[in-house]
């Protein structure tokens, strides 16, 4: 999916504050247990994007190492006077790709999600749009993702980070 890019965002406070300088790669509603257990929500909608690409505008916020089902552990940003989660970092993706909350940003109805993971515990009384793509677990990327994402994901992973 093509999204505009510049959408800004942050937390409840406004002591966070961050702008996307490129349109997310891809956006994932994750409905696993371990996400509704972390947010307190039926899922969570991540917009995966380059860590690099994320511009703070003020504040600094805070990364905090947290559990995850996997067992290799997710850094989580957040601020640090509310403690909203912005985004994450998780093993498998590594630091230089930020699953980015699209409930932070100013117009989350811009970031619809491509692709529904986890349906297997998705909650009964939530109900999919007809026609989304959707995968009781998580997908393959190479055969879900356009190839443009693929290929801006494996050069994020291979700069460094700092």
């Amino acid at each position: 999916m093509a999204y505009e890019t510049s959408a800004q965002g942050g937390c409840s406070c406004r002591a966070v504050r961050y702008r996307l300088t490129v349109s997310p790669l891809f956006v994932n509603c994750c409905h696993c247990s371990w996400c509704q257990r972390e947010t307190g929500s039926a899922f969570v909608v991540n917009a995966m994007v380059e860590t690099d690409r994320i511009e703070r505008l003020s504040g600094v916020p805070a990364t905090i190492d947290t559990p995850s089902a996997s067992g290799r552990g997710q850094q989580i940003v957040r601020c640090p006077q509310c403690q909203v989660a912005l985004w994450s970092h998780y093993a498998g993706a590594g630091p230089g790709i930020a699953f980015l909350r699209v409930g932070t940003l100013d117009e989350p109805a811009r970031f619809p999600p491509d692709f529904h993971i986890y349906t297997s515990t998705k909650l009964p009384w939530v109900v999919l749009p007809e026609g989304a793509r959707a995968a009781p677990g998580y997908y393959d990327a190479k055969a879900v993702w356009p190839a443009a994402s693929l290929e801006r994901f494996r050069a994020a992973r291979s700069r460094p980070t700092g």
